[in-house]
């Protein structure tokens, strides 16, 4: 079997934040370089004091997490997921990759992804691949490029089932973290009024506004560059997050002031182990748990603003 490896260098304080979210990435676990106690290590284990030349000029102020994705995985996808939640969470970062080579990113998404179909009433469809629409479903189409969001991955489609179900005529509608796009774009799809997508990543952002071109709903979503909710203004019906455990908390603390009455916030990417600490920070911020999905390891709230 064929491999492609994804390093990601960061400094040594976010090695275990960064590990972490790594560690969602791929099923196989993964391999983190650090060298900052090389001696002290080599001392204990080995009982020596002489070390490599070459081992005493490695870099002691960086983590170096290597990733490897199989040949029946999605490296493309699994690489915008990587570098989203890094920048989500603030982390500082440098990637490289053995296997892929740069040119070959964008289509390496087209071996994996197909047409799918979510929910009652969406089909999302590469925008380059015919799909025969037997069920008269709505047509949501994508081109990925660099950013994360097709819907094959688990927190994705957990995140367009609920709005298949939640998205009411004339909504408006607010997607923190917004990646592709393609969680705004469904939702007016779906009948929203208006959609705006946030992102931190400018090359998202474009994508994003792409992706709306692609399914001539430009003059019904826009996209901005933006850290979570910090330039948005007015309230809104729906507001979904399918960003990483840490920043849905973080969110948690401010997104009521975004919230119309009655309205509701449906976050996602969240891990099974981080489930509890999202559930006490709902809590603790005042939201109801109205609904909790799972699919595969992943883990998806629908939450209301509760009693005020």
């Amino acid at each position: 079997m064929n491999w492609t490896e994804i390093t990601v260098r960061v400094p040594l304080s976010f090695s275990e934040e960064a590990a972490a979210i790594a560690n969602m990435t791929v099923p196989y676990g993964i391999y983190i370089e650090d060298y900052s106690d090389l001696e002290e290590q080599a001392e204990e284990i080995a009982h020596i004091d002489l070390i490599d030349e070459d081992l005493i000029a490695k870099d002691r102020e960086h983590a170096v997490i290597h990733l490897y994705i199989s040949e029946c995985d999605n490296a493309a996808e699994a690489l915008a997921f990587l570098t989203e939640r890094l920048t989500a969470a603030g982390i500082p970062y440098e990637t490289g990759s053995v296997g892929v080579n740069d040119a070959d990113w964008s289509e390496n998404w087209k071996k994996y992804f197909h047409a799918m179909e979510i929910g009652r009433r969406l089909a999302v469809v590469p925008s380059w691949e015919p799909y025969e629409n037997k069920e008269n479903r709505l047509l949501l189409h994508i081109d990925p490029g660099a950013a994360f969001g097709t819907g094959t991955h688990a927190t994705t489609s957990l995140c367009l089932a609920f709005l298949d179900e939640a998205i009411l005529p004339g909504n408006e509608v607010l997607d923190i973290g917004c990646g592709s796009g393609i969680l705004a774009i469904a939702s007016v799809l779906l009948g929203a009024k208006q959609a705006l997508g946030v992102d931190i990543d400018a090359q998202s952002v474009k994508t994003a506004k792409e992706n709306a071109a692609i399914n001539h709903l430009s003059g019904k979503t826009d996209f901005i560059v933006g850290d979570l909710a910090e330039k948005v203004t007015g309230k809104y019906d729906v507001i979904c997050a399918n960003i990483v455990a840490d920043v849905v908390i973080k969110l948690l603390a401010t997104v009521k002031r975004y919230m119309k009455d009655g309205g509701i916030l449906l976050v996602s990417g969240i891990i099974d182990s981080r489930e509890n600490d999202v559930l006490a920070a709902a809590d603790r911020y005042g939201f109801t748990v109205a609904e909790t999905r799972k699919k595969e390891n992943w883990c998806a709230l629908k939450l209301t603003k509760g009693n005020e």
